[in-house]
This record gives structure tokens, C-alpha cells and sequence, in this order.
């Protein structure tokens, strides 16, 4: 799913571009699958609909598939976006500043938040599974204390991101289609994109080689948060309000998406725009379980069954492009 080293003789654009055809290819059949068994579904405003969801999901993959490549995990992101957005709610209700300013502030707690995991898990060199664990329950609990566990309710002045539109497309969904574009090229065309991959495919190898990967991993940490932030801003735009329950499960959501997307758990390899192929698989997938009428467990039942089938498809497909 994710682009694997190219066989001798193959371009490497031609893989990345078989791999993206190949993940268009599995959403175009769930399409036609729910376009067939549902009446509703092959229409503008169910497109629509999943345009309007997906933008501050999209933004926590692009973040997680950094970390993951470097061979770590961020279990905090859905816990930084709720306290990212109880700043923002807490900024405009009771301090009376303006969308901007507190848009801003969302974005500089999901910052700190990011780099104080990276600078832990890089300090004491503990996995970054425990320290952004903890990050997950420190965050929630000061989002409850910031907000005293209750909604605040910021209206419209709050949706002025959310309720924009060019040629037809919500801003929210260009900004997000932005940082994937803009995370794509990071990855693939500079040098930091290719520490991320050397680091997470041995990061000792790296430190031999006379890099210090500290302050780059400190970075990517940094972005994951950050990109939180940036989440929480979207989301309590669409939204209106700053629910202190926000961003319950976004974290295990981010990481099926880019798995799904063929980013390795393991480190070493991975793409954005799949990490976006494979947030847009889900909800198309959710979306077309609702219209058939499938409760919540059934969908969280088939959710997992394809994040798995994923992973060993991915599995073997590693295999047979090695050779093995």
C-alpha cells in the first residue's frame, strides 16, 4: 500500500503510482459496493457529508504517519485535540478573543504538547507507547479542569473556518488536502524526509553515520501535536462548541487509517497520501454502513476486520516485492 523500495529497472514514481491506483481502486469498490445495496448513497450530499467529517482526521493521520515511519507511536492526539479546542472554546466564550487569536492558541497547546512527548521519550529514552499514555490521560484531565467538564458553546462566530467554500469544496477540506500535498513532498523530497525513513528503518545505523536523530524525532513529535491543534481548530469550527468528550478515539482511528494506508508499524516506511486513501476508506466505509442500517457494533466488528485484513495483505505483499 505504502511505496516499497522499487524493484531494479522500475522507476520509482511508477510504484508510488501503482500503489496509489491501488488504494483508489479498493475505494472506488467500496463505493459501487454501497452505491448497489443502499439507495441514498451515490449522491452529492453523502460526498458532501464525508468532506465535511474527514478534515481534522486527515490532519492527525498526516502527523501519525510521521511518527510511525520514525518508528514510534502517538497514543495522546485525540486527548491533545480536546484539550487543544478547550483552549480555543475557553478563549473566545470567557476571554472574548477573536477566531483568530484563539486559533492560534489551540495550535501552540497541541504544539507543546507534541514536543514535551518527543523531549520525554527522547530524555530518558522511554517508548513513546508509555509517554504518550500518559500525555492521553494528563491531557483529558486538563481538558475537564479547563472547561469545568462542561460543552462551551462558542456559535457562529466560531464557523467561519467550517462554513467557507471554494469551487464547491469546504475550506477545511482544502486545508486538509494542503498538509497531505505539503507532507507528501516533505517525506519524499528533502533530506528530513529521508532522516525519517533511515531513522525509523535503524536509527543506530543513523547515529553512526554522524546524524543526531534527537532534535529530528524531538520535530516530529512536535508536528504530530501541532497538527492536533490544528485538528481541534477545524473541528470546534464545524462543530460550534468545545465538547470536552471531542477527539474520544480519534488516536486508534489515525492509526488504522495509516495502516490501512500501508505505513509500517515498525518504522521505516510509509505515505501520506495513502495515510489520506485510507481515512477516506473509513469513512466511506462508515458512511455506507449507517445507510444499511448497521449499529455500531457490526461496524466497529467490520472497521477491524479490514484494518487487519490490511495489514496482512500489506504483509505479503512486502514479500513477494522482495522476492521472498
Amino acid at each position: 500500500m505504502s511505496s516499497p523500495a522499487p524493484r531494479p529497472g522500475r522507476a520509482p514514481w511508477v510504484a508510488a503510482l501503482s500503489d496509489y491506483l491501488g488504494m483508489l481502486g479498493v475505494l472506488g469498490l467500496l463505493v459501487l459496493f454501497f452505491s448497489v445495496r443502499t439507495n441514498h448513497f451515490l449522491e452529492a450530499a453523502t460526498f458532501r457529508t464525508i468532506t465535511n467529517q474527514i478534515p481534522h482526521s486527515v490532519l492527525i493521520a498526516v502527523g501519525m504517519t510521521y511518527v510511525l515511519i520514525i518508528a514510534g507511536i502517538d497514543l495522546s492526539v485525540g486527548s491533545v485535540l480536546a484539550l487543544s479546542s478547550a483552549v480555543m472554546g475557553v478563549c473566545m466564550v470567557k476571554a472574548g478573543l477573536p477566531l483568530g487569536v484563539a486559533a492560534l492558541a489551540a495550535m501552540g497547546v497541541g504544539l507543546l504538547c507534541g514536543l514535551l512527548n518527543g523531549a520525554i521519550t527522547i530524555a530518558w529514552g522511554l517508548p513513546s507507547f508509555i509517554v504518550t499514555l500518559g500525555m492521553l490521560e494528563a491531557a483529558r484531565g486538563g481538558t475537564f479542569l479547563v472547561t469545568h467538564s462542561e460543552t462551551l458553546y462558542i456559535g457562529g462566530k466560531a464557523a467561519a473556518i467550517a462554513t467557507g467554500s471554494v469551487a464547491g469544496l469546504s475550506v477545511p477540506f482544502l486545508i486538509a488536502v494542503s498538509v497531505v500535498a505539503a507532507g507528501q513532498l516533505v517525506l519524499t523530497r528533502t533530506v528530513f524526509g529521508r532522516y525519517l525513513v533511515a531513522i525509523g528503518t535503524n536509527e543506530e545505523a543513523v547515529r553512526l553515520s554522524g546524524i543526531d536523530p534527537r532534535p529530528i524525532k524531538l520535530a516530529v513529535f512536535g508536528l504530530c501535536g501541532l497538527l492536533a491543534g490544528a485538528a481541534a481548530v477545524l473541528q470546534t469550527s464545524r462543530m460550534e462548541s468545545s465538547d470536552p468528550n471531542m477527539g474520544g478515539g480519534d488516536e486508534l482511528a489515525a492509526i488504522a487509517a495509516v495502516v490501512i494506508g500501508g505505513t509500517s508499524l515498525m518504522g521505516g516506511r510509509g505515505s501520506v497520501v495513502n495515510s489520506f486513501f485510507g481515512v477516506a476508506i473509513i469513512a466511506v466505509l462508515g458512511t455506507g454502513l449507517n445507510q444499511m442500517g448497521a449499529g455500531d457494533p457490526t461496524k466497529r466488528l467490520i472497521t477491524g476486520c479490514v484494518i487487519v485484513a490490511a495489514a496482512v495483505l500489506d504483509y505479503y505483499r512486502q514479500r513477494l516485492w522482495k522476492g521472498r
